[in-house]
């Protein structure tokens, strides 16, 4: 049927329990000849289509307001429904006839006897907790909000919501009621809402954590009605990427203002007094250590003051004067010492480099905890207390850091913010991402000792390095995802003048060199043309046999390249490719495949005789085939572009604490196709700098940093093939989306981490042999594939991806700020 309706949702009318509506869209997205019956337990029943426009608020590019057309399906039960089985809804044109909808008595029963409900926002806003959304009925119904563990104390007001009223065919709102409510006092994890009518009701689970992927999936991806409408229009390739364009228009403003945030963000003053009178039960005293060095009075005071300010008070702030003689700073140090006895001050004769300085302050240090800071720098007041509360929380933690961002010479503009990973080991031998502020348990220093002269200029690189290596279970490195401080930037600084301490960068480099020799890692360090960012290029040991899964159907001239670049671009030889043939249909296809195993000896074409496509199933019907020790999973649309491609992979594939491999994906154009996948993002997952320039370093250098992430694609992704065995291998039940996520997801609950290699780089020409998921078979199976990830992974979706940082929006794929906090 060319002109097919695709059912998005059905409900009951809002005034009449006999009336159901069947909502959709039509293939050709408007409708022609196309009429409509529905067959009750084989009882003929009428039907009514309706068709309105309405005006959507936003605006397109140009200023245009978009007319949307909306139909209807109105199928009008008889007395006695209740007692039947099903409900068929037939569309009929001048050439055939098709059951397009089938739903159960049963369902419909369910369906007939609850509140249709949708919750915009949960979390908290000014301070306070708030649930705002709206529900359908044609009363007005009471709203119960309940917590499991303790009593709520909130108050609900009625909104007027003409924004939905306005969309209803039913017309005019009627039955729209919008609902606020305000929650006081602590904000569960999780709450409760229970609509109740007269003879409905319903119930609502909700996440009122304001990062949380329900609250984002409930904004944005609704997969029964937006996802599988655009996907039955215009299927696969473009779906995901469409969701975010959406996403973006609707939800999103162009550019969000960071200073304009960061006042958001500030405790209040209610806030800080509520923090001075929490008591922990674990209270430690933590020592700040600050090496001076001539520190103008100016903003030595206003460091100072930033730790005096703390609404923990539990603290001792160890200053070093490194000055030497005539320190023009050693009055106002003194002043602080009388004012403050939490303050110590040690004064040096000498003139002395950062290291020396730092470890003289560390010497005076006592605290069960030890905190670094700069001396022209700025904490934020709750900067020590939200250590306390992460220790509190983590007792076994021992390092522990925070956000930062810049602040201006004045202090009164803050800019570029550093939303971080949690913690990222490859990510940290390419950039000292951790930084500040960073807070150690003494008994951890006690065994890194202190800071090395040897690494001036990146001492702090260097300890951070060092600390990480002696903590043995990387749980204990926790992560504060808020910004705690501030990183003044001088014009002379590497904060903001690259060039004006090289010195510092060459320092780098042999901290990261130094960590490689202390781990065994056999490698070299190279600096990279960004100042800061550093490349480790590993050794490939061996040399083992490397089996190239390709799946293809038809298409050989994609296959050729593919090829071609693995023979003549790429360097590493013992390879074998596994060729899984899947429904081809072209009698050149098959002459083509009989060539490539005469010419080529590394080339074996197997057979998938399976119908349909299920993109697991092919793969892992490679692996039977293949005999390597390890599995490269390529698509058939890919060309290796650098000739150590694969050995790059190999190089990080090879080490016994590593999964799964990925690559630097690009489109046709040049632009970034793939650089790691973040999971959450429009529900499920996406992959991040989505169609970057070519040569964008990313946020924060993520496009050209060697980093873990939560999953990469099956483009071009390489494991081990007893870590494939160990998982269970690629889950079958997902035929065409989210395979290679949910893989990379078991790979992560095994223990092992994911690496993404931008040393690999492959041109990826995007699937083109799939053609459109246009069936209800395969929009079906999108939908379920979804909703089955959503399940199978509900636990880690609402914790958020461990290697993007909940400041970061989940509405688009450029880690740009989240301007939902």
């Amino acid at each position: 049927m060319n002109n097919k309706f695709y059912v998005r949702k059905y409900r009951f009318h809002i005034k009449n329990n006999h009336i159901v509506g069947f909502f959709g869209i039509f293939k050709q997205k408007e409708v022609k000849d196309e009429h409509f019956f529905a067959v009750l337990d084989g009882r003929k029943v009428k039907c009514q289509l309706q068709e309105w426009e309405y005006r959507e608020e936003k605006f397109d590019v140009g200023g245009e307001t978009r007319i949307r057309h909306e139909y209807c399906v109105w199928v009008k039960l008889p007395e006695g429904w209740e007692k039947q089985k099903r409900l068929d809804l037939i569309q009929c044109n001048k050439e055939e006839k098709k059951c397009i909808k089938t739903v159960s008595v049963e369902n419909l029963l369910v369906l007939r006897d609850k509140i249709p409900v949708n919750i915009d926002f949960a979390g908290r806003q000014n301070g306070e907790g708030l649930v705002t959304g709206w529900y359908l009925c044609d009363q007005e119904a009471e709203l119960i909000l309940e917590d499991s563990e303790n009593v709520l104390d909130y108050q609900v007001k009625a909104v007027l919501r003409s924004d939905v009223g306005r969309v209803l065919p039913e017309g005019k709102g009627k039955g729209v009621h919008g609902f606020s409510i305000k929650i006081k006092g602590e904000l569960p994890k999780q709450v409760m809402l229970t609509i109740e009518s007269a003879d409905k009701s319903t119930i609502c689970l909700i996440d009122t954590n304001k990062y949380s992927v329900r609250n984002i999936i409930s904004k944005v991806m609704d997969v029964t009605e937006k996802t599988n409408a655009f996907y039955f229009q215009n299927g696969a390739v473009k779906t995901v990427q469409k969701l975010v364009e959406e996403i973006n228009r609707k939800n999103m403003p162009l550019d969000v203002n960071y200073s304009e945030w960061f006042k958001k963000q500030y405790p209040s003053n209610d806030a800080l007094k509520k923090q001075r009178e929490t008591r922990f039960p674990d209270s430690p005293k933590i020592s700040i250590v600050v090496p001076l060095y001539r520190t103008p009075e100016k903003y030595l005071k206003e460091m100072i003051q930033s730790v005096m300010n703390q609404s923990y008070n539990n603290w001792e702030l160890c200053l070093s004067d490194g000055s030497g003689e005539n320190s023009p700073i050693h009055s106002v140090l003194k002043s602080y010492e009388k004012a403050d006895k939490r303050i110590k001050v040690v004064y040096n004769d000498e003139q002395l480099q950062i290291s020396q300085n730092t470890n003289r302050a560390l010497e005076s240090a006592t605290g069960d905890y030890i905190a670094f800071a700069d001396h022209d720098d700025l904490l934020m007041p709750n900067a020590l207390i939200e250590c306390v509360q992460a220790i509190n929380e983590n007792p076994d933690a021992e390092l522990i850091y925070s956000d930062e961002d810049k602040v201006s010479m004045d202090g009164k503009e803050h800019f570029a913010p550093h939303f971080k990973s949690d913690y990222n080991p490859d990510m940290l031998l390419g950039v000292n991402y951790i930084c500040h502020l960073c807070v150690v348990k003494r008994s951890l220093y006690e065994k890194v000792g202190g800071l090395n002269p040897e690494f001036d200029g990146a001492q702090d690189f260097d300890f951070v390095l060092r600390a990480t290596e002696y903590v043995e279970d990387s749980a204990n490195i926790v992560h504060i995802p808020k910004i705690l401080y501030h990183w003044r930037a001088h014009k002379d600084s590497t904060a903001e003048n690259p060039e004006s301490k090289n010195y510092a960068f060459e320092a780098g480099r042999r901290a990261i060199e130094a960590s490689l020799q202390r781990q065994g890692i056999d490698g070299i360090v190279l600096e990279t043309e960004y100042k800061g960012f550093y490349r480790v290029k590993r050794t490939v040991k061996e040399n083992p046999l490397i089996s190239v899964i390709i799946p293809t159907k038809d298409h050989i001239d994609d296959l050729e390249k593919c090829l071609k670049s693995l023979e003549e671009v790429n360097t590493y030889g013992n390879m074998e490719y596994i060729i899984v043939e899947n429904n081809s249909e072209k009698e050149e296809t098959f002459q083509y495949y009989e060539r490539i195993q005469k010419e080529m000896p590394k080339a074996k074409v197997v057979y998938w005789k399976e119908k349909g496509f299920n993109y697991p199933a092919i793969n892992n019907f490679g692996v039977e085939h293949s005999e390597g020790d390890y599995l490269l999973f390529l698509n058939n649309d890919t060309e290796v572009i650098n000739s150590d491609c694969i050995e790059e992979m190999l190089s990080q594939c090879q080490r016994p604490e590593v999964g799964a491999v990925g690559a630097r994906l690009y489109y046709e154009d040049g632009t970034i196709q793939h650089a790691g996948v973040v999971v959450g993002v429009c529900g499920v997952a996406g992959h991040g700098f989505v169609g970057f320039p070519h040569e964008s370093p990313g946020y924060m250098g993520r496009v050209i940093l060697i980093h873990n992430c939560s999953a990469v694609t099956a483009a071009c992704l390489m494991m081990r093939r007893e870590v494939f065995d160990e998982i269970g291998q690629f889950d079958e039940r997902y035929a065409v989306a989210f395979n290679d996520i949910d893989l990379c997801m078991k790979v992560r609950k095994a223990g092992y981490l994911i690496v993404y290699n931008p040393y690999a780089e492959l041109n990826h020409y995007e699937s083109k042999s799939r053609g459109y998921e246009d069936t209800d078979e395969k929009i079906q199976r999108f939908s379920a594939e979804i909703e089955q990830f959503k399940i199978e992974w509900r636990e880690q979706l609402l914790k958020g991806d461990p290697y993007y940082n909940p400041n970061l929006t989940l509405a688009k794929l450029d880690f740009s700020l989240n301007n939902r906090m």
